[in-house]
């Protein structure tokens, strides 16, 4: 793998850049674009230190304390999307990714990779940051188009099929696109580290069943639970 020095970096940030001036002459939320940069700086700079420590560590209670926190740091941002408190919807969220984000991780880390130990942290973690934001983004999709279309007049049945079938859009492209119009991070980052190809496609395989499962099974247990809150 290829070291980037710090001033190579800095050239990445010429695109992003040119959006902030368009998005500034337009006048569609400078602040909340600057804001959401600095906050991708800052915290992958963290979790880079972080992560340094939990690899170190190599701590089964580390490991799972982490994973509590991406779990519902996860299952809090993907109700951003909804008019209601999220509050009132937080522990339909958790249950929902607990059924489709956790069961979907054991079976890949356990069943599939075999890792061991069971906890190791460089499998681990990456993998359930993988899951855990694509359920993430499942959720909120379900979520808003849920509300919309009941406040359109639709039964409640109806409004959970289309907000099924909105949150498995992204995911579904992905499938149709990958190998033919993009590489993903995964593939491409084993390539470039010097992984067989053919190895690489297994993993990206895995890792394709693993965001349509995890995010297919957490949307259906959201949308089952939230009846009650949303008439």
């Amino acid at each position: 793998m290829v070291t980037i020095p710090l001033s190579n970096l800095a050239i990445a940030f010429i695109p992003v850049f040119v959006v902030l001036i368009i998005i500034w002459r337009w006048n569609i939320g400078l602040k909340s674009s600057l804001y959401a940069i600095f906050r991708m700086i800052i915290q992958l700079l963290l979790i880079g230190y972080v992560l340094t420590y939990i690899f170190e560590t190599n701590s089964n209670y580390v490991v799972i304390a982490v994973l509590s926190i991406m779990l519902l740091s996860a299952s809090w941002i993907s109700l951003r999307t909804t008019s209601l408190p999220r509050k009132i919807l937080f522990i339909n969220a958790v249950s929902a990714m607990v059924i489709g984000g956790v069961t979907v991780l054991i079976i890949m880390t356990q069943a599939v990779l075999m890792i061991d130990p069971w906890y190791s942290p460089s499998y681990l973690i990456p993998l359930a940051g993988m899951i855990f934001a694509n359920c993430m983004n499942g959720i909120s999709l379900a979520a808003e188009r849920l509300e919309s279309e009941l406040s359109q007049g639709k039964s409640f049945k109806e409004a959970k099929v289309i907000a099924l079938k909105t949150s498995l859009i992204p995911i579904t492209n992905m499938l149709l696109a990958v190998g033919l119009v993009s590489l993903p991070g995964m593939m491409t980052g084993q390539i470039l580290s010097g992984v067989s190809p053919m190895i690489a496609v297994r993993y990206q395989i895995m890792v394709m069943c693993m965001f349509f499962g995890s995010t297919g099974i957490s949307v259906t247990m959201f949308l089952q639970s939230v009846r009650g809150q949303f008439k």
